[in-house]
């Protein structure tokens, strides 16, 4: 996240937050511990906060659980792929053929010799 990117954010909370600490001091505090962090996921994570919080948000408020979200995200695309592929046994599915079960019966029975 660049220095820009990060007083924007600042500039958003301070919307919401009239009491938030946007001093130079506090923008470059801000940036230290934000330069790494993308600022798609932190103003999701900001928009996210103002809805449901009172006070400002700290710089953990800002970042959030990526990991966590991440990690729910790749869960979801699993479950999604896993359900796909259950689709498409379903649909490529076709009886066993006449006799078949019959043939097995008498296998197990020993009736026929299995070779």
């Amino acid at each position: 996240m660049e220095m820009a990117e990060v007083i924007g954010l600042m500039k958003v909370i301070k919307r919401s937050y009239p009491q938030f600490d946007t001093s130079p001091e506090s923008v470059q505090h801000h940036f230290k511990f934000l330069r790494d962090f993308p600022s798609e996921a932190a103003l999701v994570n900001i928009e996210s906060y103002i809805r449901t919080e009172r006070f400002p948000p700290t710089i953990a408020d800002i970042r959030g659980r990526l990991g966590d979200r991440l990690d729910s995200q790749r869960s979801k695309d699993e479950t999604a792929a896993y359900f796909a592929q259950l689709e498409l046994w379903e649909r490529n599915c076709s009886p066993p053929p006449v006799g078949w079960l019959d043939g097995i019966r008498a296998k197990l029975r020993g009736d026929v010799k299995v070779e």
